[in-house]
C-alpha cells in the first residue's frame, strides 16, 4: 500500500503517440524497460495497459520472493524462474503466455547486469511468442539512485514522471534480424535519458 501510495503521487506526462502502443490488443506485448526504471512498472501497468494483465519474470530464488509478493500486491502476474539465464523453462512459461495472448515484462539487462546489456533472450522470447515489443522510457524531475549494479533510480514522490514508448512489430524485429541487439539497445537508449 506504502509503495502504491507512492507510485500515486507522481504527476505522470505523456503524450497520445506514447500511449498508443499501450492500446493496441490486437497482439500479446512484450514490455521491454531497462532493469533500474522497475519501480514504477505496476503503476505503468495499471495506468496505461488496465485491460490485460502483465506478467513478470521473477527469479525463483529466496530473494525473487520478496519481488513477487510486491508485484502480486500491485497486480502483477509472476512468472517464477531462472531470470539470471532466461533459463528455458522460464522462457517457455513467459512464451506461452504470449501465444495465449498475454503480456509479459522483460528487463533485458536484469537481473544482475550488465547495466544497459540488452540480452538476446528478451529477443528470443518476443519472436518465439510472436509477439510486439513495447520499449518503455521513464525519466524523473527529482529521484535519488541507489548504489546497486543498475543504479536503480526511485523517483521522490510527487516528482513528475515522463513515461515514452515504441512499439516494435514483429516484422520490425525480422526487418533488423541482423543488428536486432544493438538496434534495440540504440532505442531504449533514445527514449530513456541516462541520469
Amino acid at each position: 500500500m506504502f509503495i502504491q501510495a507512492w507510485n500515486r503521487s507522481l504527476r505522470w506526462e505523456t503524450t497520445p503517440e506514447d500511449f498508443a502502443p499501450f492500446e493496441r490488443y490486437d497482439l500479446p506485448v512484450a514490455f521491454t524497460l531497462w532493469h533500474n526504471r522497475l519501480f514504477v512498472i505496476a503503476e505503468v501497468a495499471r495506468r496505461y495497459r488496465s485491460k490485460r494483465r502483465v506478467h513478470a519474470l521473477v527469479s525463483a530464488s529466496r530473494d525473487g520472493a520478496w519481488l513477487d509478493a510486491f508485484f502480486t500486491a500491485s497486480g502483477l502476474a509472476c512468472v517464477r524462474g531462472s531470470s539470471s539465464k532466461l533459463g528455458r523453462e522460464a522462457a517457455g512459461v513467459l512464451i506461452d503466455v504470449l501465444r495465449q495472448g498475454g503480456d509479459i515484462g522483460i528487463t533485458p539487462d536484469g537481473p544482475r547486469g550488465p547495466l544497459y546489456d540488452l540480452k538476446a533472450g528478451a529477443v528470443i522470447v518476443t519472436r518465439r511468442g510472436r509477439a510486439a515489443m513495447v520499449l518503455v522510457g521513464i525519466d524523473y524531475s527529482s529521484f535519488w539512485t541507489l548504489r546497486s549494479w543498475d543504479r536503480f533510480i526511485v523517483p521522490k514522490p510527487f516528482s513528475r514522471v515522463r513515461m515514452r514508448s515504441r512499439l516494435v512489430l514483429p516484422e520490425d524485429l525480422e526487418a533488423h534480424r541482423d543488428d536486432v541487439i544493438p538496434w534495440l539497445k540504440a532505442q531504449l537508449h533514445e527514449i530513456n535519458p541516462d541520469h
